[in-house]
């Protein structure tokens, strides 16, 4: 290992995927109940949170602070390694900023080692790609300057779209105004969402059903992905594994040696995108 990578709960990794990367704990609460998700999304109740959402309880989400990041890099750092940490979108967390600000006072203290924060433009599998590649960086013995310049360029490719099954869940983040969402509601428009270059969530385009919306999000794929040999799909759901199991076809029909991967959305994020989400994330020739 050339350098240690860390992410944190909201980058959705399943175990397959985790392999030389660390994982930072996110904390939440639902009805004021505080909660810790350190990332074990194979053993993460979607179904339970989700219809816990469902059923009118309010899950509210709070940014990693800087003190977290001092305590868990620190004793890396005195083992001689440089750090790479792989954040969710500046656009839609403090956590980048306290991340930053904890880089700049580890390397103020340790001035022979290397710290740097990633900023993914995104969540979910959206940072959880980027991790990815950061492990297997430094698993090839990259140094964690030069692999850090490597993520940054790769930050553009990583394609990540979705829809929601309920709009008064990005109301009350403000992603949609109050008249937006009630109309959405009534004529049943799904929105096609993504994270844009500067990491914020828009509306690339809205359909009317469920079934459109999927549809979509296949498109999507179909006209951004790279023709990659080793191209990775993942798939992200707020308890509707059928769905994604819609979308998981629509992709394989398009490459069908593709290698997919599909798990629930952890609930970090989905506590903002709300139940019935249906996310896809690729390595794409742009966003």
């Amino acid at each position: 290992m050339a350098f240690a990578v860390f992410a944190d709960g909201s980058a959705n990794l399943p175990k397959e995927m985790l392999e030389g990367i660390s994982l930072l704990p996110c904390e939440y609460t639902v009805d004021g109940k505080p909660q810790t998700y350190w990332g074990d999304v194979d053993h993460f109740d979607g179904h339970a949170f989700y219809e816990s959402l469902r059923n009118g309880h309010v899950a509210r989400t709070s940014l990693l602070n800087t003190q977290l990041f001092l305590d868990q890099l620190t004793p890396v750092l005195k083992q001689g390694l440089d750090v790479i940490y792989i954040s969710m979108s500046s656009g839609i967390s403090g956590t980048y900023n306290a991340a930053v600000a904890a880089a700049r006072e580890l390397m103020e203290e340790f001035t022979d080692r290397f710290v740097h924060v990633v900023d993914s433009h995104g969540c979910g599998f959206g940072n959880g790609l980027l991790a990815e590649q950061a492990a297997e960086l430094s698993r090839e013995g990259m140094d964690a300057r030069e692999a850090a310049e490597v993520l940054d360029a790769e930050v553009p490719h990583i394609c990540q779209y979705f829809t929601v099954d309920d709009l008064n869940f990005l109301k009350r983040t403000g992603r949609v105004s109050g008249v937006s969402a009630a109309i959405g509601t009534v004529l049943n428009i799904k929105p096609i969402l993504f994270g844009d270059s500067t990491g914020h969530i828009i509306s690339c385009s809205k359909t009317r059903g469920r079934q459109r919306a999927i549809e979509a999000l296949a498109k999507k794929y179909e006209e951004k992905r790279l023709d990659l040999p080793t191209q990775r799909v993942c798939i992200s759901h707020g308890d509707c594994l059928g769905d994604a199991g819609k979308l998981a076809e629509m992709i394989k029909k398009i490459t069908p040696q593709v290698n997919l991967t599909i798990c629930q959305h952890e609930p970090f994020s989905g506590a903002h995108v709300g139940p019935g989400m249906l996310g896809l994330f690729f390595r794409g020739k742009e966003r």
